[in-house]
């Protein structure tokens, strides 16, 4: 038990040497996790545009159903 003792213990420089590598650590998980849950909120605020794009555009053309006709005259 003493040689993992002294193995924690860093011999005598555990209270730098395990801060280190829990800082390490967090850091590495957080560059790890912040790309998809950036792409999460980007594809999320993508789909708000494109329904308010789409929702903007039906209420366009119910404004103006002159300048949209439902169909189409044949020419003879």
């Amino acid at each position: 038990m003493s040689a993992l003792h002294a193995f924690l213990a860093m011999g005598g420089y555990a209270l730098y040497v395990w801060p280190a590598y829990a800082v390490f650590f967090i850091v590495l998980i957080a560059d790890t996790v912040a790309p998809s849950l950036r792409r999460r909120r980007v594809l999320r605020d993508l789909r708000v545009r494109m329904a308010r794009q789409v929702s903007r555009q039906e209420r366009s053309r119910a404004d103006h159903p002159d300048d949209n006709p439902t169909f189409t005259s044949a020419s003879p």
